[in-house]
C-alpha cells in the first residue's frame, strides 16, 4: 500500500504565533535558508527514489521561483500552503479567498503547473473555519490536507484515513496527518515533534499495521527540520517543542524511514484508496 509523503515548503521564520522578532513585516530582512534546505530534502528524496507532494508557501514562490521549477522538474507534485502562512481560522471568507488566490497565482507564475491541492498552515481548517472547505472546492482544489485528528489544532474525532468531504461547490478528498494515541491523546506521528522524537522502527511498525487494516497514512516534513545549523529564537514552550525538539539526527532517521515505507505523492495515495 502506498503512503503519502509531503513537504511544507516554508522558511525557518514562518512560525504561527511567533515572537515579535519574526513578525511578517520583518521577513524580508531575515536570512532566508529555504532554498538550501529544500535542496537538501530534494536530494534525500532523489536518493531513495521517493516522489512527494510539496505544499509551497506563495510568499516563498514569489521570492524563489527557481526553487518551484526545481521541485516540479524533479517529478514532485506542487500544492498551495497559502500565501502568508496565516492560520485559516484567523481569516474571514474574503481574506482566505484572497490569500488562496494569491498563492495559486504565485505558484503558477513560478512554473508549478495547475494547483489542485492545498494544506493550511498548522492544520487550521477546523471547527473554527469549516467554510474554508467550500472555498477550496470553488477555487479548483480537489485534494485537501488541512484537518488534523488531534486536540487543539483540530478535533480527535476527525477521520484518520483519506476520505471525501462534500461541500456546496463539489467534493474534496481529505488526506489527514498520521497520528497515534499516547497517554490518552492523539499526537502527531507522521511529522512534527512526534515523528522527530519517535523510534523509527516503532513508526514503521505502526505504518505497517495501519496498512494491513487498509488505511494509508500521510507524512509531512519541513525543509528547516533538515537544516544542520538552524537559526533559533526564543519561543513559548509549546512553540519551542514544535520547532526544535528532536532535530538532532532527524535527517538520518528520516532516511531510514524512506527506505522502509512505500511512499508517493498524496494524489497517488488517495487514487489507490477504495471509494466509499
Amino acid at each position: 500500500m502506498l503512503n503519502g509523503f509531503s513537504v511544507d515548503v516554508e522558511d525557518w521564520f514562518h512560525i504561527c504565533g511567533g515572537p515579535p522578532v519574526l513578525a511578517p513585516h520583518l521577513w524580508e530582512h531575515l536570512p532566508s535558508r529555504v532554498e538550501e534546505t529544500t535542496t537538501r530534502v530534494l536530494a534525500l528524496l532523489d536518493r531513495r527514489g521517493v516522489r512527494a507532494t510539496f505544499f509551497v508557501l506563495g510568499w516563498v514562490a514569489e521570492r524563489h521561483p527557481r526553487l518551484v521549477r526545481t521541485i516540479a522538474a524533479a517529478g514532485h507534485v506542487i500544492g498551495s500552503h497559502g500565501q502568508r502562512h496565516d492560520r485559516v481560522y484567523t481569516l474571514d471568507i474574503d481574506r482566505f479567498t484572497a490569500d488562496l488566490r494569491a498563492s495559486i497565482a504565485a505558484l503558477t507564475s513560478a512554473g508549478s503547473g495547475p494547483i489542485t491541492c492545498y494544506r493550511a498552515p498548522e492544520w487550521s481548517i477546523n471547527e473554527g473555519s469549516p467554510w474554508a472547505l467550500g472555498v477550496l472546492a470553488r477555487e479548483g482544489i480537489t485534494l485537501d490536507s488541512s484537518r488534523a485528528p488531534m486536540r487543539v489544532v483540530g478535533h480527535p474525532g476527525y477521520p484518520q484515513g483519506p476520505h471525501p468531504i462534500r461541500t456546496d461547490h463539489g467534493v474534496l478528498i481529505e488526506a489527514p496527518p498520521f497520528v497515534t494515541r499516547r497517554c490518552g491523546q492523539q499526537i502527531p506521528y507522521g511529522g512534527g515533534w512526534g515523528l522527530r522524537v519517535a523510534g523509527t522502527a516503532a513508526v514503521v511498525r505502526e505504518v505497517e499495521r495501519r496498512n494491513r487494516e487498509g488505511t494509508p497514512v500521510t507524512f509531512w516534513i519541513h525543509p528547516w527540520e533538515l537544516d544542520p545549523e538552524p537559526p533559533r529564537v526564543r519561543l513559548p514552550w509549546s512553540r519551542h517543542v514544535a520547532h526544535y525538539l528532536g532535530l538532532r539526527g532527524f535527517e538520518r532517521r528520516l532516511d531510514v524511514l524512506l527506505r522502509n515505507v512505500p511512499f508517493g505523492p498524496l494524489q497517488e495515495m488517495v487514487a489507490e484508496c477504495p471509494r466509499p
